[in-house]
């Protein structure tokens, strides 16, 4: 954030990830209370701030005099907020808060798309692990079927039963198979 005369760190500043750092570490400070609370919260004053006291002496020891904590908005189950820093007492003024709350607006956007995209690849990773899975019990039922002379069901409860017995995956039990049976691995194409 700039300010004519002034100069406040934003949450990408290398001293400000410091103090974030510290922070988590300590598990206390307004970065944390603004999380936790969904509140904003205003450091006039770091020799004079009494809460937090672990943190607060890691802030004075940087030569920081003010922090401003904004909470961000990210979904129902996961909450987060950044911090503002300066090395001058009393820095943040209305509109530095205003325009932090800017800030923290499009930094949630961002933080809820990239939690949206993050669960979409681990469903479609999950997916295609199932398909692989899948796969490969297929071809052991079917090598069971050839060797046992059986229907698919009876086949697939051979299996399901051998697994429990054995307490090892299906999955698994059906990969040995498949090897024992004198095939390699086996594939599933998802390109066709």
């Amino acid at each position: 954030m700039s300010v004519p005369g002034r100069t406040l760190w934003s949450p990408a500043a290398p001293e400000a990830q410091q103090m974030d750092e510290a922070q988590a570490g300590f598990d206390e400070g307004p970065c944390l209370q603004a999380q936790r609370s969904n509140t904003i919260i205003r450091v006039f004053d770091v020799r004079q701030e009494k809460r937090w006291p672990q943190y607060m002496d890691e802030v004075r020891s940087h030569g920081l005099r003010s922090a401003l904590a904004i909470p961000l908005t990210v979904n129902a189950t996961a909450t987060a907020a950044m911090n503002f820093y300066t090395h001058e007492a009393a820095a943040f003024t209305e509109e530095d808060v205003e325009a932090a709350k800017g800030y923290a607006e499009m930094a949630s956007t961002v933080v809820a798309i990239a939690l949206h995209i993050a669960a979409h690849a681990e469903n479609a990773e999950d997916r295609r692990i199932a398909m692989e899975s899948r796969t490969a019990i297929d071809v052991a039922v079917g090598i069971m079927m050839g060797q046992n002379r059986c229907s698919q069901d009876e086949a697939v409860t051979l299996l399901k039963d051998a697994s429990n017995h054995r307490n090892i995956k299906l999955r698994v039990l059906a990969e040995q198979i498949i090897a024992s049976a004198g095939h390699g691995p086996t594939s599933t194409n998802f390109e066709s």
